[in-house]
């Protein structure tokens, strides 16, 4: 029992130890550019060795990944977006309307996490052409997401006559980029409630029956 125990404060130290890791490199690269920050600067904030650092990610590149990643998921546990409760529960929404609600509401949870690291990103990939690489080329992982939530709305009570998943899909996935809740919470001044409040108007009217 003892070791046990003992296993299990170890897991947590280090996984509280890696999240300090992954909010030091978000502060750090927000500030000052993945590019112009260093790994001591991370570890320094962080209140690690370097070494440490290297342990657990590897290296920068793979650091930046997981911290993209847990931006996304909105916690450290390996559970995909569309295995997410609120994915589910606007799966299950009775209506169209009930659907795209929950399913603002939810991507908006993930844009308030992860806009604010998209342009970092965008500029990291640009001086490291390598970073991208990380990810998937053949597929978007946010068209997925959108493109299996348009499959499941376009059978509900409420959509309006016509509306095929691939237009569904191309709505979901365009008013609900990261551009665009940029372009309205941080360049207009938006609340998050405003844009999810614009948001879930604006995509009822185009796919909602009144």
């Amino acid at each position: 029992m003892g070791q046990v125990k003992g296993e299990d404060k170890r897991a947590r130290k280090a996984k509280e130890t890696r999240r300090r890791m992954l909010e030091a490199a978000s502060e750090l690269f927000v500030q000052h550019g993945y590019g112009a920050t260093t790994l001591q600067e991370i570890a320094d904030r962080a209140g690690v060795a370097v070494q440490t650092i290297y342990f657990t990610f590897g290296n920068k590149r793979v650091l930046l990944k997981e911290l993209i990643d847990v931006s996304i998921a909105g916690d450290h546990e390996p559970i995909a977006t569309m295995d997410r409760p609120w994915f589910h529960g606007a799966l299950t929404a009775e209506t169209a309307a009930a659907h795209v609600r929950l399913h603002v509401r939810g991507t908006r949870g993930i844009l308030e996490r992860v806009a604010p690291v998209i342009e970092m990103l965008r500029a990291a990939t640009s001086a490291d052409p390598g970073i991208a690489d990380l990810w998937d080329q053949d597929t978007d992982p946010r068209f997925t997401v959108h493109a299996a939530a348009a499959r499941s709305l376009v059978t509900k009570p409420g959509i309006l006559p016509g509306v095929t998943a691939e237009h569904a899909a191309d709505l979901l996935f365009g008013l609900l980029s990261p551009e665009l809740y940029l372009l309205f919470v941080r360049d207009r001044g938006w609340s998050p409630d405003q844009w999810e409040h614009w948001s879930f108007e604006t995509l009822t009217a185009q796919l909602c029956m009144g």
